[in-house]
């Protein structure tokens, strides 16, 4: 069985909230996409992501696949807009077999990570800071506070198909561990001690939890978009 919490703001600093996200436990299909581009263009392409993949996992897609056919269908309306700037967005999606076995798949710099007792970040971001920080350039602890940490090396929309690089990781959720999927507004203003803190609680709901961690952006600036989403294996 499994528990999950759910919660989006726009943050203190945004007019519009152009992150959305999806969860079905009866799918099996959890997401969070944030995006990017002029006018109300993120929102647009945020929204395609999530119709496209929940419609393409219900038709029996892979979620890999059907991130691509995300892509294909931003690309779309993005040439029928017409607009100078193209839309994009940020993926990071989970899904869970009854079984417990896992996968999870993202493009660009929204997160997930892996609660078993102790809080790893399962997913490595798209984005120039963590280029820097692998090159050896770059602390994570400088990387929170550059100049350039919200700037993406791919996203859905924005990256040239053939070099899009969706990543993979895959695993089984055994009873009492969790997956936390989020927003980069999530990150920016709370540090995965604080996200460890959070979840590491056991009197408190899927859904409790999740409150609570955007309440933490909120108190630190909120100074993005803010979306979480936390799943619990009973």
């Amino acid at each position: 069985m499994i528990e999950f919490g759910h919660f989006s703001h726009a943050g203190l600093r945004r007019d519009l909230n152009e992150d959305t996200y999806f969860g079905d436990a009866g799918l099996g299909l959890w997401l969070v996409a944030d995006g990017m581009g002029g006018h109300d263009s993120g929102e647009v392409a945020s929204a395609l992501a999530r119709d496209t993949i929940v419609r393409e996992v219900r038709a029996g897609r892979g979620l890999e696949e059907a991130i691509r056919q995300a892509d294909e269908e931003i690309l779309r309306q993005s040439r029928r807009r017409q607009q100078g700037m193209p839309m994009g967005t940020t993926i990071v999606a989970a899904r869970v077999r009854a079984a417990g076995l896992f996968e999870i798949a993202w493009v660009g710099d929204s997160r997930a990570y892996l609660w078993d007792g102790r809080l790893r970040q399962v997913s490595s971001d798209h984005s120039y800071v963590q280029e820097l920080i692998d090159r050896g350039q770059l602390t994570p602890e400088q990387a929170r506070s550059h100049p350039h940490r919200n700037v993406v090396t791919k996203a859905l929309g924005v990256t040239e198909p053939g070099r899009l690089g969706i990543e993979t990781v895959s695993g089984e959720l055994k009873p009492g561990m969790q997956i936390l999927l989020c927003s980069d507004g999530l990150t920016e203003d709370v540090d995965d001690a604080t996200i460890a803190r959070v979840i590491a609680q056991k009197d408190i709901s899927a859904q409790e939890g999740v409150e609570h961690l955007v309440a933490a952006a909120l108190d630190a600036g909120g100074s993005d978009n803010i979306t979480a989403i936390l799943l619990r294996r009973a």
